[in-house]
């Protein structure tokens, strides 16, 4: 019996330490970063926005939304125009309550945008920001 277990000891250290848990866990983790990343969904247009002295710097977790020089209004690269904005920020702040960044060109009208932002706050965001390009 002793010897039985004399010999299993010896070709267990033999064959060298077993690689497949530590592959296992690698796995897990891989799976749990790519799972809990954040993807920004970007407005899929491209707009010349303003400039200004006081820009700041947003985090990533951010609602986009664009505003064409044609007053057409994008989201996710899907044209939702105004009507469009509240459907679609209520179905977005239900789950989390992130800030709302509207990317405006610069040649649109004051009336246009001052829309926007009243339907983006009807939907209930809590905070609404212009983005605009640092001098």
């Amino acid at each position: 019996m002793q010897n039985r277990l004399k010999q299993q000891l010896e070709q267990q250290q033999q064959n060298g330490i077993d690689m497949s848990p530590l592959l296992d866990v690698v796995f897990i983790l891989l799976i749990f970063f790519i799972v809990t990343t954040v993807f920004v969904r970007e407005t899929g247009v491209e707009v010349d926005k303003p400039q200004s002295i006081t820009a700041q710097q947003l985090e990533q977790t951010v609602i986009l939304l664009a505003i064409t020089d044609d007053g057409q209004v994008y989201y996710d690269g899907n044209n939702i125009g105004v009507a469009g904005i509240r459907g679609t920020l209520e179905q977005l702040l239900q789950t989390d309550d992130r800030p709302v960044v509207i990317q405006t060109d610069k040649n649109v009208a004051a009336q246009q945008l001052v829309e926007v932002i009243d339907e983006v706050k009807l939907a209930g965001a809590k905070v609404v920001n212009l983005a605009t390009e640092n001098e």
